[in-house]
């Protein structure tokens, strides 16, 4: 059996579907896990790549089975787990090796245990895996981030078992310490607005237009087929159209309405904020996750303030072109928090090649990623999506579409947190004067903060001040 190329420590769901991946690629890996257990269940499903994969009882025998300068690839919980799992480790590499943590983390611990390790002459790697489990066992999107060296090491097992757009990888080397969870975390903001989004249509054309599940998933199959192309499109056309087989009706409707979150879409509202940038749209996605755990008092609510809502049947035609614009603003705040996030860091994030990696195995992937990526390499004015030629004719008749939509919803009583989103912050982009004046002005009342002169002059408080 040859030297493992790799070890793979942690074999929860994503894990063990890595490893699968790895081996099932030809890469020899060598795996373990805290527990027993899941050890003895991977060498079974493992078993048609056995001679591709050694299994090991503890972490030490895990490290001494790898070959140096080593590659250590930890799959488990990104928070107290992870810090102890790094005490543990260090006293046992040796210079020049390399700890991957391949978890959803927060890129500010990823920096600091980047520069902890580095102290030991040891590399670590904040790498995001985005697809879920099918995506990691055949085929992830993943965001290195990390030094080129580690990189240098870890790349030729990277592109054997990342997703594959048109014969490239869908892996790359973003930048150094966090800047592929960075990269991940935004992914996974993105990831939030676009199913809340989609959960406001449904809601539209369900209890607004009346159609059934199975009539609103054929409609997302169809949109599925155009320029609206994408996996979250694909999956929800294919939801609604299952029946509940515990019992009788649409299996959407056998399900509690209350979302659960695992702080991604909340690290990417919070990072936005440190930047100072909107995100508007994922921060109503986030906040409309919220609400949905707080079932009991909606229930109250709609008792004592009522639920009644007017009919309302939008156009399927508009409908399209509404979506595609607001889709757009979507990506745009996306990319202008990661642009902040370049700046503040040094990472030099290269956006078209980030829109061309997720086209294929995340989560996000969508037929609009071609034209981000291209618009991208045009170099739009002031580095902005939605300034970008290619996108002119879209936006021309979508923001229309999307104004009526937004504006006949709310009146109707539906609740639009990422769609309302999506206008306000077009509206707000687009205005030349703004209202921020009136804002500096009280502030400069009440707290003498100051404020800069539309003339230029050296004159910094309101008259207010004597």
């Amino acid at each position: 059996m040859a030297d493992p190329q790799i070890g793979i420590y942690g074999l929860g769901t994503m894990g063990a579907a890595l490893a699968l991946n790895m081996a099932d690629s030809g890469i020899d890996i060598a795996v373990s896990n805290r527990s027993p257990e899941p050890i003895a269940e991977f060498v079974t499903r493992a078993a048609p790549f056995a001679d591709h994969v050694t299994a090991l009882d503890t972490l030490e025998g895990l490290i001494d089975a790898l070959p140096e300068p080593r590659l250590l690839l930890a799959m488990i919980p990104s928070t107290a787990p992870m810090d102890a799992f790094l005490e543990q480790v260090i006293p046992l590499l040796s210079e020049g090796d390399t700890v991957i943590d391949a978890g959803n983390a927060d890129f500010h611990a990823t920096r600091a245990r980047s520069a902890q390790l580095a102290e030991h002459g040891l590399h670590f790697v904040g790498l995001g895996v985005s697809g879920g489990e099918d995506g990691a066992r055949h085929g992830p999107s993943m965001m290195f981030g990390g030094s080129e060296e580690s990189w240098a090491g870890l790349q030729p097992i990277l592109s054997k078992i990342a997703a594959q757009f048109d014969g490239a990888p869908c892996a790359d080397r973003m930048g150094p310490d966090g800047a592929g969870h960075f990269v991940k975390t935004v992914h996974n903001g993105i990831e939030y607005a676009d199913m809340q989004m989609i959960a406001e249509v449904y809601d539209l054309l369900r209890h607004g237009a009346g159609h059934s599940p199975a009539e609103i998933g054929a409609q997302f199959a169809r949109w599925n087929e155009g320029a609206l192309e994408s996996y979250l499109f694909e999956i929800t056309g294919k939801v609604l159209s299952y029946d509940d087989p515990q019992g009788d009706g649409p299996m959407v409707d056998a399900i509690l309405d209350k979302a659960g979150q695992k702080g991604t879409g909340r690290w990417t509202a919070i990072e936005a904020v440190k930047l100072g940038q909107s995100a508007t749209m994922i921060e109503g996605a986030v906040a409309a996750r919220a609400w949905s755990a707080e079932k009991d008092l909606r229930e109250v609510a709609g008792a004592t303030l009522g639920a009644d809502r007017s009919g309302f049947t939008p156009d399927v035609e508009e409908l399209e072109a509404a979506l595609l614009a607001a889709r757009i603003l979507e990506y745009a705040q996306g990319f202008r928090i990661l642009a902040a996030a370049s700046a503040e860091y040094d990472w030099q994030l290269d956006f078209a090649r980030i829109a061309e990696i997720w086209r294929a195995g995340c989560i996000i992937r969508a037929r609009l990623l071609d034209d981000i990526a291209d618009a991208f390499r045009e170099s739009p004015p002031e580095g902005q999506l939605f300034l970008a030629p290619r996108f002119a004719p879209v936006l021309e008749r979508g923001i229309p579409a999307l104004r009526r939509l937004v504006s006949e919803a709310i009146a109707a009583g539906y609740p639009l947190p990422v769609l309302g989103a999506a206008l306000s912050f077009w509206d707000t982009l687009r205005q030349p004067r703004g209202t921020a004046a009136l804002i500096q002005a009280q502030r400069d009342f009440f707290g003498r903060h100051g404020f800069d002169r539309v003339d230029g002059k050296d004159v910094h408080h309101g008259p207010w001040w004597g």
